[in-house]
């Protein structure tokens, strides 16, 4: 059976673009973080809306409100 396991040590492999790792790290963050930031503002709208008299002009105004604040906070 041949053996497939590389013999010199991980450092000899190829080059790393570490500037191109940080990019797609940072990338991911903000997209992570404003998901989570859009969900939760959708889940808060949304409750206000079903379980209050508000209705759905007043949700709408209330998950724009908290997705504007939200941004203005994470940046």
């Amino acid at each position: 059976m041949a053996d497939d396991m590389p013999v010199g040590p991980a450092e000899t492999g190829a080059e790393m673009d570490y500037a191109e790792h940080e990019r797609t790290y940072s990338l991911f963050l903000a997209i992570s973080k404003y998901s989570a930031l859009i969900i939760a503002a959708t889940l808060i709208a949304m409750a206000f809306g079903f379980f209050t008299p508000a209705g759905l002009i007043s949700s709408t105004i209330l998950f724009l409100l908290i997705c504007a604040l939200g941004i203005w906070i994470l940046r």
